[in-house]
């Protein structure tokens, strides 16, 4: 039994498109949670119904059963109590009248080795006519003249003949009817409680899923803006987690789109500046008539050009990385951190090589295995050699340092360049925030870009100077990143 009701449209997307052999796998039809607490609720009470029915019709046989058997068994006292006074007859039938039920008895009585001495000798002996001899009476089933029958038997003492065997029978239609009519009553009146109590089980389970219907109106009824959490006093108890799930997924939304908001603003005003500057250069350029002047105008523009896209190449990466950190997060790979640090280091080594730096990898040689995604650990090691090569003088040195530390790996990149104040320090991870005096034209995300992928990568990053600067008016920068540590491939985590 299914009571669970499909829409047209989930019907419809079941089934794959006629005469398609490569349709896909079918999709999974839409619950009812309703229809299926009343498949649960309802199944079970049809399946149990016919065993009730055949265990009462069973209790009932026995019900109906022990009276007769207790007439019975009285009976057959009155009848060995003649017996026993008169000797060997058996009474008239007036003797036990108001003790037979309808249709009589048959009765009997033997002697003890086994002779008819009256009634119908139709009756067949007992199952063993030695014993039991005790006196007491005993109950058995028999067929008599192709009736099932019902026999009591007793032997009984009588004078100058012995131990006889007195026996009394009766049909058993008379059990069979009473426990049919008692079967009767009690599954008569179950054909009307059974409907009523499914149409009550129906109604009452629509009651009971209003609250859910109340929930689903309420929050229909919301702005498309308002991201608030659903107050979960109003929603029933069983579904709490599901409205704290729920919760949870507005937060991130708001977080999302908040950072996004924060993005385009900050997007578009950078992006004003350097643009409303190329406008101004290209309308001066054509006013200019002197070809120097003109060229000159042309190499402003090729400077602002190469500024404004490294400012947008910053502000998609910085993009990316926030939106890839769910990814970084729930699907990370492991991977030998040496490999990104080093295809970062030779894509930048030309701009090291053009401003005469010193450029050195000190890695170890085995493997540095952590978990997390390539491409953003690329980006990091990118942004940090990026900033290490701006701010460092021409005729300097940048190193770049990984370390095993126990159950972390770290990664360290030291330059000899002008450094950052310790009261700057905490500033610099702010977006667009630029260190002035340094001479150098950045657009304030590299650290920012760094500090959000270390985040999602669980790393921890820390700012110092650069001890093996040998130059006080340019102390240097150390910049540290420290990632929690991954056991090799096929080895087992401690």
């Amino acid at each position: 039994m299914s009571v669970g009701a499909t829409t047209p449209v989930a019907a419809a997307a079941e089934a794959p498109a006629a005469g398609d052999p490569g349709a896909g796998p079918k999709l999974r039809r839409q619950r009812s949670l309703f229809g299926e607490i009343l498949d649960w609720m309802l199944v079970p009470l049809l399946l149990v119904w016919p065993l009730a029915i055949g265990i009462t019709f069973l209790v009932a046989q026995a019900i109906a059963t022990q009276p007769f058997d207790q007439g019975l068994q009285r009976r057959l006292g009155v009848i060995a109590a003649w017996v026993e006074s008169s000797g060997a007859t058996l009474p008239r039938e007036s003797a036990v009248a108001g003790t037979q039920p309808p249709g009589g008895l048959l009765t009997q009585l033997r002697a003890g080795d086994g002779r008819v001495l009256a009634g119908d000798p139709r009756l067949p002996d007992a199952p063993d006519a030695q014993w039991p001899r005790d006196g007491a009476a005993h109950l058995r089933d028999a067929d008599v003249g192709g009736q099932r029958m019902r026999i009591a038997w007793r032997w009984v003492p009588a004078p100058h003949a012995g131990l006889l065997l007195v026996q009394v029978a009766e049909g058993l239609q008379q059990r069979s009817e009473l426990a049919r009519n008692i079967v009767r009553g009690v599954i008569l009146p179950q054909f009307v409680i059974v409907p009523i109590s499914i149409l009550l089980v129906w109604f009452g389970l629509g009651q009971g899923i209003i609250p859910l219907d109340e929930l689903q109106a309420r929050i229909r009824r919301r702005r498309p803006d308002d991201l608030s959490p659903i107050d979960q006093r109003e929603a029933p108890e069983e579904i709490a987690p599901l409205v704290d799930s729920i919760n949870s997924l507005l937060g991130r939304l708001e977080h999302s789109i908040h950072t996004r908001k924060r993005f385009i603003a900050d997007a578009a005003h950078q992006l004003k500046t350097p643009l409303a500057g190329l406008r101004m250069q290209a309308e001066l350029a054509q006013r200019q008539t002197n070809p120097e002047e003109l060229r000159t105008s042309l190499r402003q523009i090729e400077v602002s050009v190469v500024r404004t896209t490294r400012l947008v190449n910053q502000l998609l990466a910085l993009a990316r990385a926030e939106n890839q950190g769910v990814l970084a997060q729930r699907s990370p790979v492991l991977l030998d951190l040496r490999q990104p640090v080093r295809d970062a280091l030779q894509e930048l080594a030309p701009m090291a090589l053009a401003k005469s730096l010193e450029l050195e990898f000190d890695a170890p040689e085995h493997a540095l295995w952590v978990r997390g995604n390539p491409m953003l650990l690329q980006e990091l090691a990118k942004n940090l050699l990026d900033n290490a090569i701006a701010y460092t003088p021409p005729g300097g040195g940048v190193a770049v340092r990984l370390r095993q530390l126990d159950e972390q790996v770290m990664l360290g990149v030291e330059d000899t360049g002008l450094g950052i104040a310790p009261p700057e320090r905490e500033m610099v991870f702010r977006p667009f925030y630029r260190v002035l005096g340094t001479g150098h034209d950045g657009s304030g995300l590299g650290l920012c870009i760094v500090q959000e992928i270390a985040r999602q990568h669980t790393a921890a990053m820390s700012l110092d100077d650069n001890p093996m600067s040998a130059d006080p008016a340019c102390p240097g920068l150390v910049v540290r990143v420290q990632f929690p540590g991954a056991p090799a491939p096929g080895a087992e985590p401690s």
